[in-house]
């Protein structure tokens, strides 16, 4: 009989991991907190306690079905602090004869796991069935096509599923209701209010743990309320299915000044670490518009990010990597300001923006696209330092996941593969999306002066930098034939103003230099297995 150590990664805390199935007699299961992985970009600590202590329980519920259950403690003397290494040496510990895992969130450490296939104790990787599609057939849709848009993936997603279809057709008669879903907030809005989780024994060893190891990280563990066992992800998904649902699709890319989570689901972390499927996720929400309790543009915008863009971001990373991690085709070199660690800035959005993650480690997508995006791509940062930080400071950021919509949705480095244009913004869109305007110092309809928002002149300034390469763009035919228009005169002073607030804009490398070694050792992953 085989008697495998069953690596159970962070991000995989899913009962029926197809890894966990038919388990033979004295297989092991090994669930590890190692250093390396909390480090290597300096995780907030919600993020890192939510996975911990979603570890934590994971493997009591797997005690509890009688599965022989490893696990190393981040404060265990002997553990070796490092996930491969770690895995070894339990491995040998318990007389195992291989390791089994199921591929994980990074491609780095599938190679580095892959590197192990031929070892004297070999690992064996499983393919994830946990998503709605697999690498492989991701290839295969994406072989030949000059264009991976999302749409067209959707599209075959949901005749394949059947998720709001009705026969051949889609329900309502259209594919794609985002155009209803564009909404600003109205003056006075009651937004429900958060399900908050309590904090039982095992919670509370992690969040002092993640206080004494990561305290000095990006982010307040104060406000920490992410669930951490299935059961609580679920009373997430009921609430958000009875209290927030009917009026996500026409608020979802509304921001504002106070409410952080608006009418979001905040389900993407649990998702990610597999304490929810995006099978019940999506099935739940088609079950509300079918029975007449949630309006078709909401479930169908909500099922479009799950089933649509989060598979669809996935495909891309495994099909695309490791080439794909060094796009750069603006050709952005500029490190990050100084004030997305600090919060310290006029601009009320980016700041407010920046506060949430703090307190939150986390903001919706309109914010992390149009206020944090959109300010970096504006300043030329560099997709590296944008990447890193955004993987660091939010809950639900893996790799596959984040990799893709920093570098390709919000920075468009690399080349339009997945956007046909930039998602670049003045403070208009802002204005016209969000309330911060109006507890902010800079006018959103100035483009030049002292209280003019410095988006304004950004914007123009990076379309006037980029005109070569964006010029050409049929979607931005429009937008550049306003540029052409504009006199000399004004362009000058568009320049001077942005070329002002770029020279004097506080920029930080602080934490690369400070984690210089995790994260070396983190990027040489990558290093080894690119030509």
């Amino acid at each position: 009989m085989p008697r495998p150590l069953v690596l159970v990664l962070g991000d995989q805390l899913t009962p029926d991991l197809a890894s966990l199935r038919d388990l033979p007699e004295g297989a092991v299961a090994a669930l590890c907190e190692v250093a390396a992985e909390g480090s290597y970009v300096p995780h907030h600590p919600q993020k890192i306690a939510l996975v911990l202590a979603a570890m934590r329980h994971f493997a009591q519920s797997l005690r509890k079905r009688g599965i022989r259950v490893h696990y190393s403690a981040l404060d265990d003397p002997d553990n070796l602090q490092a996930l491969i290494p770690e895995a070894e040496r339990l491995a040998l510990l318990y007389g195992c004869d291989e390791i089994r895992v199921v591929r994980p969130g990074e491609w780095r450490l599938w190679q580095a796991m892959k590197a192990r296939e031929a070892a004297p104790l070999p690992w064996r990787l499983i393919e994830d069935d946990r998503f709605y599609t697999t690498p492989e057939a991701f290839a295969a849709w994406a072989d030949g096509r000059k264009a991976l848009r999302l749409e067209y993936f959707y599209r075959e997603q949901r005749r394949r599923t059947g998720l709001l279809m009705e026969g051949d057709e889609p329900a309502g008669g259209r594919w794609n209701y985002d155009h209803d879903n564009r909404e600003p907030l109205p003056a006075t809005l009651a937004v429900p209010e958060p399900p908050r989780h309590g904090r039982d024994p095992t919670t509370q060893a992690v969040l002092t743990l993640v206080a004494e190891h990561f305290g000095e990280h990006f982010g307040s563990l104060a406000g920490f309320h992410w669930p951490v066992t299935r059961r609580q992800a679920l009373g997430d998904l009921r609430h958000f299915i009875d209290h927030l649902l009917p009026d996500f699709g026409r608020y979802q890319d509304a921001i504002s000044d106070s409410e952080p989570f608006l009418f979001h689901s905040r389900l993407s972390a649990a998702l990610n670490i597999g304490l929810l499927s995006p099978r019940e996720v999506c099935e739940a929400a088609e079950r509300e518009y079918r029975e007449g309790r949630a309006p078709l543009n909401a479930v169908e915008g909500f099922i479009r990010q799950i089933l649509g863009w989060r598979e669809y971001v996935r495909g891309l990373y495994w099909t695309r990597m490791p080439a794909y991690k060094r796009g750069n085709a603006l050709g952005a070199r500029q490190a990050l300001p100084d004030c997305y660690w600090s919060g310290e800035t006029e601009l009320r959005c980016l700041g407010r923006a920046i506060e949430m993650t703090r307190d939150n480690a986390y903001a919706h997508h309109i914010q992390r696209l149009m206020v944090t995006g959109n300010f970096a791509l504006l300043c030329d940062v560099s997709p590296e330092a944008l990447c890193d930080w955004y993987l660091a400071v939010y809950a639900d950021a893996c790799e596959w996941v984040e990799l893709p919509n920093v570098l390709g949705m919000v920075l468009h480095a690399d080349g339009g593969l997945m956007g046909s244009k930039p998602y670049c913004a003045s403070g208009k869109y802002i204005d016209r999306m969000s309330d911060h305007c109006r507890h902010c110092r800079f006018d959103p309809k100035k483009v030049t002066g002292d209280r003019a928002c410095p988006l304004n002149s950004l914007y123009w300034h990076f379309l006037e930098r980029h005109a070569e390469t964006l010029s050409t763009n049929p979607r931005m035919k429009l937008i550049y034939g306003s540029l052409a228009r504009m006199s000399e005169e004004k362009r000058a002073a568009i320049r001077d103003q942005a070329g002002r607030f770029l020279a004097d804009l506080p920029r930080t490398t602080a934490w690369h230099d400070e984690a210089e070694g995790a994260r070396d050792a983190h990027l040489a992953g990558y290093r080894e297995e690119t030509p």
